[in-house]
């Protein structure tokens, strides 16, 4: 074994973001992965730009590496053939249409369990497969309102806001994916395979975690806090005399280590700071007294500061000066791909998995629309005349 999937088969039927992510990671641990698309535009993604690399935009190229694309009609019954053609010899079929299309595509996973009884099947949808929800209409940013995350992002006086980057579809994504990971390990021990439901709304209300419980247990509706944490003092934003930056004490014995560092180390002997409970309690106190000593001096000096007594702490980068981190460097979180086909090299996003003996690899550069359909149809044992028939009649791009 190269890589810790290598040998599985995986349909990917989805698009956008949430199936995608999902198979790429796959794909990246060496499974197979064959990118179904309809004709015409295919994946909608590769549409959202600018920006582009020659016709493929950013979005797409960020969730469709190591993949091999194919353009089919599934409308057609040829179409659904060459499908079921595929599941015979595949491990997992992974969608995230609205539920009941599937069904109307003969490529539900009733349909497909008849074909291949041990294939994994996984459908990702806004509200799941069932419930009173199951039919609307979903987006990310649905779900990050209907959550309840939305309304504790932000800051105290400000409109509920939604994260930067897509969550609840990558959170879906994740659960997904380990959902799968899960289901290939029950075949490898039962020879049975089986179907997965996943929710957006689900994952997201999964990962409110500790918002989540002070509810449950204590019947505690957060608000919106901006930087600051619910649960934890010190640990927010703070200005320096030139910029901002964050500090993240999560323990008393950090905060007596910040206290020492800031130079006043009487209050961590304040009952109303000696613990957290008594932080929490009398935040803006605190806040307050520790905000007025870091606008005496820099950013960098209290971080550097900060750092020698072993505190928490960084600056507020954006997305450049995060990708010039020496760090994000030397763990190889920027990649470099070649296009096979136009020898065009593109950096990527690396991947965070470092395995020891079954490292990463980049196989394949993200695919043009189509661009495999040919090579693949041969391979489950389609003929050139019957490729070509397929072209002409439209089925296949």
């Amino acid at each position: 074994m190269k890589s810790p999937l290598e040998g599985i088969q995986v349909i990917d039927l989805s698009r956008v973001l949430t199936g995608p992510f999902a198979t790429m990671i796959m794909g990246d641990l060496g499974a197979e992965i064959i990118k179904v698309e309809s004709l015409g535009t295919g994946d909608v993604t590769r549409n959202w730009g600018p920006p582009y690399e020659g016709e493929l935009s950013a979005y797409f190229m960020s969730a469709n590496r190591n993949k091999r694309s194919i353009s089919i009609d599934l409308k057609t019954e040829h179409g659904q053939e060459i499908l079921c053609k595929l599941v015979q010899s595949a491990d997992v079929v992974i969608e995230n249409w609205r539920p009941g299309v599937a069904e109307r595509l003969g490529a539900s996973y009733n349909d497909l369990k008849k074909i291949n009884p041990k294939i994994i099947y996984c459908s990702i949808s806004g509200y799941g497969q069932d419930g009173p929800y199951r039919d609307l209409p979903s987006y990310d940013l649905i779900i990050q309102a209907m959550s309840g995350l939305m309304s504790i992002t932000g800051g105290k006086e400000s409109e509920p806001y939604k994260t930067g980057v897509a969550v609840a579809d990558l959170f879906a994504s994740f659960y997904a994916l380990s959902g799968i990971l899960a289901a290939i390990r029950v075949k490898e021990l039962k020879g049975q395979g089986q179907y997965i439901d996943i929710s957006l709304l689900d994952s997201q209300v999964s990962v409110l975690v500790n918002i989540a419980m002070n509810y449950l247990i204590g019947n505690q509706v957060a608000e919106r806090v901006g930087n600051a944490h619910p649960n934890i003092v010190p640990y927010q934003t703070f200005n320096g005399k030139d910029g901002r930056f964050v500090v993240a004490v999560g323990n008393d014995s950090q905060f007596n280590s910040l206290c020492k560092a800031i130079g006043s180390p009487q209050l961590k002997d304040n009952p109303k700071f000696s613990t957290n409970d008594s932080r929490v309690k009398n935040r803006n106190e605190l806040i307050d007294i520790i905000q007025r000593i870091f606008l005496k001096k820099s950013r960098d000096y209290w971080i550097d500061t900060l750092q020698k007594y072993e505190i928490p702490c960084g600056p507020i980068n954006n997305i450049e000066e995060a990708f010039q981190i020496p760090q994000i460097m030397h763990r190889e979180m920027v990649v470099e791909i070649k296009d096979l086909l136009t020898s065009q090299k593109s950096k990527f996003v690396g991947s965070p998995y470092k395995f020891s003996e079954t490292p990463i690899k980049y196989n394949y550069y993200p695919p043009k629309k189509g661009e495999h359909t040919k090579e693949v149809l041969s391979e489950i044992g389609y003929s050139k005349e019957e490729i070509s028939n397929l072209f002409l009649k439209r089925v296949i791009e």
